[in-house]
């Protein structure tokens, strides 16, 4: 029997989602609580592996055991009793055996959040970077449609990266901003490089600095360079908002 959670975390005080030797995972701490639950030793596989200080709201952990006696839909609830107060599961149900959360994934969105404002805002740092200097959303939002469609972002990947292939498709990215003065891109794709989304942001911000022009995305995609396009921004703005499983449709 193979079972499907939803997991939020507060990635702040862990190493990132897999698990490690040296340091405290949220797959470790995952593992643990379903071990300790239906006292027999589980192993979970994710549907992404964030990194250290990223933040995860629709995290998908699937694991094989046993009948599970609990109901289903309790069972997030009985979970939570065994789970440090920053990772709590929203969800679960019953998959096929074969099913597999990180490869059966049709589409991810990722959400980074921004601060602009004088001053810091101490009740969101957690889950925001804070940029003080004037952000141009709008000069932002005319290159969201340039990443936009199936391309090979070689520029947007991190060093370390170990991806067959860089190509990878986009299906919608947008940025809003709050009048309290968060900035919010959200990105929707089939799938993510190696701090993709955190080098699309700090492209992003060059962008909305007035440090790079709007039209500058299509020159950064096509040169395959990483130097040429924005600096990774730090992990705290990110979050995994969701990952889906059925074909992908324009949100409204």
């Amino acid at each position: 029997m193979q079972t499907l959670l939803t997991v939020a975390y507060d990635g702040t005080n862990y190493s990132g989602w897999q698990r490690q030797q040296n340091a405290i995972a949220v797959q470790q701490r995952l593992e643990e609580a379903l071990s300790a639950l239906l006292n027999q030793p589980i192993t979970t596989k994710a549907s992404s592996r964030t990194d250290a200080g990223v933040h995860a709201l629709g995290q998908r952990v699937a694991f094989f055991t046993e009948k599970i006696s609990i109901p289903m839909e309790k069972l997030p609830q009985v979970i939570n009793g065994f789970l440090p107060k920053d990772i709590a599961v929203t969800a679960a149900e019953v998959v096929p055996d074969e099913f597999n959360p990180r490869f059966d994934a049709k589409y991810k969105t990722y959400n980074y959040n921004i601060y602009n404002a004088s001053i810091p805002n101490p009740l969101i740092n957690r889950y925001s970077v804070h940029i003080p200097q004037p952000i141009d959303v709008e000069a932002m939002e005319n290159a969201l449609s340039m990443f936009i469609g199936r391309h090979d972002f070689a520029a947007f990947m991190a060093t370390g990266g170990s991806a067959k292939t860089t190509v990878r498709e986009i299906y919608d990215f947008s940025v809003v901003r709050q009048p309290s003065g968060l900035i919010t891109l959200s990105v929707t794709g089939n799938g993510f490089l190696y701090n993709m989304v955190r080098i699309m942001a700090g492209t992003m911000l060059y962008i909305g600095l007035g440090k790079l022009p709007s039209y500058a995305v299509s020159d950064i995609i096509l040169s395959l360079d990483r130097t040429k396009a924005g600096k990774t921004m730090p992990p705290e703005g990110l979050t995994l908002h969701e990952v889906g499983y059925t074909t992908y449709r324009q949100m409204e």
